[in-house]
């Protein structure tokens, strides 16, 4: 994932972050991952269409700790603090994103502001942290400008 002459580096929290990336970028991303020794957390949201369906998922993927509240506080408390899951890193990979976006755009976008929360939190504490959704192709299409 180089776009535009960027190259991330996992290793880098500086660089940690919430990024859009194409379906074809999550294998490499989890190679590259676990090269580095992060930990990976893979996370299918095939026909995940709500905010339940959603926590149920991550509750799963991530593993979280069965005192997980299911709601938004509680998510945003466990992705700051994995514990449970000692690394010295993450990355966290969203596959078919595009269709909690497209069916519950607003818990979509309580997510993006969880995921980036953390990420800031994981920087701010030196911990490699990265989120990763991929979107279809046609979702990186350049749009002509109104006229």
């Amino acid at each position: 994932m180089s776009p535009h002459g960027f190259e991330l580096d996992l290793t880098k929290p500086t660089q940690s972050g919430v990024y859009f990336v194409s379906v074809n970028d999550l294998d490499r991303l989890a190679r590259a991952a676990a090269r580095d020794e992060l930990c990976v957390c893979r996370t299918d949201l095939a026909g995940c269409r709500d905010k339940g369906e959603l926590l149920r998922r991550l509750a799963v993927s991530l593993q979280l700790p069965a005192t997980f509240g299911h709601n938004w506080d509680a998510l945003a408390d466990c992705l700051r603090d994995l514990g449970w899951m000692p690394a010295w890193g993450y990355v966290l990979l969203f596959e078919h994103t595009d269709e909690l976006r497209q069916s519950a755009a607003a818990d979509y976008d309580i997510l993006l502001g969880i995921l980036d929360d953390a990420a800031t939190f994981g920087s701010d504490h030196d911990m490699p942290w990265f989120a990763f959704l991929a979107l279809p192709d046609s979702a990186f299409d350049d749009h002509p400008p109104p006229a």
